[in-house]
């Protein structure tokens, strides 16, 4: 791609325009290998795309062919010179945690011409069975008769709203063209929360409450004293204190009569 001076903004649109149109070609690509998903990781000398496949030797091909094709294919596409751009195949670790490639399991079974409760029931238990605390499959348009309607399958816990749903929420949607019409599939997937980060988020949601055990208290065997030290006595004072032989009494200071002559006032 041509290296031109531009904005931060033009930047981030036009690596969003470059991956959504990258993720669409290699979702009409690689649907039958398990697509999952791409990323984009951006070096000052190369451009890295990481393609997240469950069948990832099918992603390869013979003796690495079809990954050659491909980014021949993005190369001519976006303007990348020879070395510039590189694609890397990646296994999707927990396959029954990604909505993509259940939502392509669920589309190729009802191509296949199997009943729709029955494929529905069957990704929901293999969902739930992976590790998911909740799953929501939603399916429209033409099921039986010509009326259009939908039938949601629903099984454990599901959020919809808040922050926690841009980390624990994994969606997916996709369509099956059928002899009477249109299919629409949605499949949305709560992630179990993970400490390493692999099955899902590290961050717990936010209502979470861990209630820690009591330490457990150790019983002494045989009676003991423990010796603390007293606190620091204050420094006594140099000069004596009084006794009650230094004070008067008061009886005797009342009865005391002025000295002199008469003829002063009275006390």
């Amino acid at each position: 791609m041509s290296q031109q001076a531009i904005t931060k903004k033009r930047k981030a649109i036009q690596d969003g325009l470059f991956k959504a149109e990258l993720n669409n070609f290699l979702m009409k690509e690689l649907a039958e290998d398990g697509y999952s998903g791409v990323e984009v990781r951006r070096a000052p000398s190369r451009t890295e795309v990481i393609i997240m496949a469950t069948r990832t030797q099918s992603v390869l091909g013979e003796r690495g062919k079809r990954i050659r094709e491909l980014t021949a294919l993005v190369q001519k596409r976006f303007g990348y010179a020879s070395g510039q751009i590189e694609l890397y195949a990646e296994k999707v670790s927990s396959r029954g945690l990604c909505a993509v490639a259940q939502c392509e399991s669920l589309r190729y079974k009802l191509v296949g011409g199997l009943a729709v409760r029955r494929a529905c029931y069957g990704v929901l238990r293999f969902i739930m069975e992976s590790g998911a605390r909740g799953c929501e499959i939603v399916v429209s348009g033409k099921l039986r008769g010509q009326r259009a309607k939908a039938m949601k399958f629903v099984d454990g816990v599901m959020i919809h709203s808040g922050n926690p749903v841009n980390d624990y929420i994994q969606e997916a949607v996709r369509h099956v063209q059928m002899r009477q019409g249109v299919l629409g599939i949605k499949v949305k997937i709560m992630l179990p929360h993970d400490p390493r980060g692999q099955q899902g988020p590290r961050n717990p949601l936010p209502d979470n409450i861990s209630v820690l055990d009591p330490p457990v208290e150790s019983v002494p065997q045989q009676p003991y004293s423990e010796h603390k030290e007293c606190l620091p006595q204050p420094p006594q004072s140099s000069y004596p204190m009084p006794t009650h032989t230094d004070l008067a009494p008061i009886g005797v200071i009342d009865q005391q009569q002025p000295q002199g002559g008469g003829g002063g006032a009275e006390w």
